[in-house]
Parts: structure tokens; C-alpha cells; sequence
């Protein structure tokens, strides 16, 4: 076969393949180039790869709408491996009494997120890294999971079903890394929780969750 040279953009309705045909002309597929991209050798990249679309959990409205606060995540899938993180900066965010939930003040949906595993692989663990110490509000924050996604903050996370805690963390301080021994379960709604009671809102406090998963 010969070299094609295009000077305009090539269009294809169904998209494009990469094929090799075979002695005998049988054709194999090594490289399909749609909506959904499969590249059958080595892909090198030497600019910038910007993965916008690899959103990680999405908060809820009681975390995405205090003033000032930062949520951010992302999931990236590699080999076997799934990697989740999750950054917050907790400014804007509130907490009040022992074991109620982080949020904007008074705000349903004051959730973190939930995992899939066909979004984030099969959870084996994880960690949390405090980047900056938690000002304003309790710095003793908590991870827990529940069924609902609508829990309040100033809500007891134990109003809510099939609690489970996955972090005691005790004080959080800059430099702080701490294991989280139990994963989140699939399709359940993550939660920031105080361990001791502070009614105030935060002024400051960065931290990355981070989750470890693998292909099951």
C-alpha cells in the first residue's frame, strides 16, 4: 500500500482503525480511534497531558458551597491499580458538636462523595495527608460512610443508615499522614466528622484522602 498525505482535517463518520494484514490477508485490529480511543502499542506522549475527564467523587452541595472552600478530585487507572484522591480546604466549612457532620453550615448533602468499583476499582485502602492544620473549626476530624447522601451538617452521623467509621484520626496537624483502615464500601456516601466538639467555622485546614484500588 502507498503513503496518503492529507493538508486538510480527515473526517470518518465510524472512525478510524489501525489494521496489519497477514500473508495469507488476514487482517488484525491494533489501534481503533473514535469516541473511545484503543492504542495497541506504546503511547508516548511529549506534551502536556491533560486529564480533565478523570473526575474522582463529586460533594455534595453542603460541601461545594461554603465560602472559600476547595474540593477537588480525581481516579486515575493504570496496569491493575486504581488511584482516588480526594483535596479539600475545609475554609467556609463548619463543625459543631462530637460526631456530627463537616459542612456548610445548616446544608443537607454535606457529603464527600461516594465510590464505584467500576469507577474506582476494588478499595484496598487508603490515607489521609494534612497539609494544613485545621484552624477555626475542630481540628479532630473523622472519616464515616452511610447509606444517605443527604446528611446535614450539625447532623449526628449516627442519624444515618448503616454508619460505619473508616478513620479516628484524632487532632489533625500539618504533616499529619494517617492510614485509613477501613475502605469505603461501594455506592455508599463519605462523610467528614468531628471527634470532639467545636461549634465554629473553619478559617483554615488542607487535607488529601487518598484510596488505593485494584482491578477484581
Amino acid at each position: 500500500m502507498a503513503n496518503t498525505t492529507f493538508t486538510g482535517a480527515v473526517r470518518s463518520k465510524n472512525g478510524f482503525e489501525d489494521i496489519t494484514v497477514s500473508a495469507i490477508g488476514a487482517e488484525t485490529t491494533n489501534s481503533t480511534f473514535s469516541n473511545n480511543t484503543s492504542i495497541g502499542g506504546t503511547l508516548s506522549v511529549s506534551g502536556v497531558s491533560d486529564l480533565a475527564g478523570n473526575a474522582g467523587p463529586a460533594a455534595g452541595t453542603g460541601i461545594t458551597t461554603g465560602t472559600g472552600t476547595i474540593f477537588a478530585s480525581t481516579v486515575t487507572h493504570a496496569g491493575g491499580l486504581w488511584h482516588t484522591s480526594i483535596l479539600i480546604d475545609l475554609t467556609g466549612l463548619a463543625s459543631s458538636g462530637s460526631g456530627d457532620i463537616i459542612g456548610k453550615a445548616g446544608t443537607a448533602s454535606s457529603n464527600i462523595g461516594t465510590t464505584t468499583v467500576a469507577l474506582n476499582g476494588t478499595i484496598l485502602g487508603g490515607k489521609l495527608t494534612c497539609m494544613e492544620t485545621p484552624a477555626g473549626g475542630d481540628p479532630d476530624i473523622d472519616l464515616w460512610y452511610a447509606d444517605e447522601s443527604t446528611g446535614a451538617e450539625d447532623a449526628a452521623i449516627t442519624s444515618l443508615s448503616n454508619q460505619v467509621q473508616m478513620l479516628n484520626s484524632g487532632d489533625l496537624a500539618a504533616g499529619s499522614v494517617l492510614g485509613i483502615p477501613v475502605p469505603p464500601a461501594a455506592s455508599k456516601f463519605m462523610y467528614l466528622v468531628t471527634g470532639a466538639a467545636t461549634n465554629a467555622d473553619y478559617t483554615a485546614g488542607k487535607i488529601l484522602i487518598e484510596f488505593f484500588g485494584y482491578d477484581a
